[in-house]
């Protein structure tokens, strides 16, 4: 396992990302379809918050985000509707790291965060399904949302959960989602733009939209020859949304959408 002392990275300092060597430090693997880059965990996470933090992850995965709360000595709890991803994560954790931290890893569902306490978080860090591309349970287990091939459905249900993050975030902390959009019959469908509009109905406020550019995708070439003859061009970016939630009382009247800009 590579420690700490091998890891190539350089904090990023605008709204645009290009990882194309995906990190592979610690037990960092690629092997789990859809899981997002370690330089996005790490940047979110010391941007956001300091060690000893508790950093949640209600749709967890493989674990990226969580090992990264362990290298960077922040405590941390990962939830998963699929046993099998909450078993992945808990397999990643296996190595020893000082200054030590606790991760956690629940198989619960992020609609549903009652086992976390209000405002006891101090940062929200995720990456979702985008509806049914990647289909990761085929439909075995009710709830999962990467089933739900209905954009106004899979909406409802992130405001769900959405709703239940800002319970549980603490009050001017920040929660990171990493969303990215879809083709239906050749025509874009903004999922992430739809997504974010149900953060903010829940009393999130936008923070940054950072663009992160698509690299290494497996269907890149499958779809390139369609997207030439069919007028289309292939999507290779997602759009990270960083949203804070505002403090008790807080004039937001300077970072509402207004038509006059100052």
């Amino acid at each position: 396992m590579n420690t700490t002392n091998d890891i190539d990275f350089n904090p990023e300092y605008t709204t645009v990302w290009s990882f194309p060597e995906r990190g592979a430090w610690a037990t960092h693997k690629s092997d789990y379809r859809g899981n997002f880059a370690p330089q996005i965990a790490r940047n979110v996470i010391e941007m956001y918050s300091k060690k000893g933090d508790c950093v949640l992850d209600p749709m967890v995965g493989a674990g990226t985000t969580l090992i990264e709360t362990k290298l960077l000595a922040r405590d941390a709890i990962g939830i998963d509707i699929n046993p099998d991803a909450a078993k992945l994560s808990k397999e990643a954790l296996q190595f020893k790291h000082k200054p030590a931290s606790k991760q956690e890893v629940r198989i619960a569902d992020a609609r549903d965060l009652s086992s976390i306490k209000d405002e006891s978080v101090d940062l929200i860090l995720t990456h979702p399904p985008y509806m049914n591309i990647i289909k990761y349970s085929e439909g075995k287990i009710a709830g999962d949302l990467s089933n739900i091939g209905s954009l106004p459905k899979f909406c409802d249900e992130i405001e769900l959960i959405a709703a239940e993050m800002f319970r549980v975030l603490k009050c001017d902390k920040y929660c990171a989602i990493l969303i990215g959009d879809t083709r239906r019959g050749r025509h874009y469908v903004p999922l992430a733009f739809n997504v974010m509009q149900r953060f903010l109905k829940v009393g999130f406020v936008l923070k940054e939209d950072i663009v992160k550019v698509q690299h290494n995708c497996k269907m890149t070439n499958r779809w390139k020859w369609k997207a030439q003859q069919g007028g289309f061009y292939l999507i290779m970016h997602e759009h990270l949304f960083v949203f804070r939630k505002p403090k008790a009382n807080e004039d937001l009247a300077r970072i509402k959408y207004s038509a006059n800009f100052v």
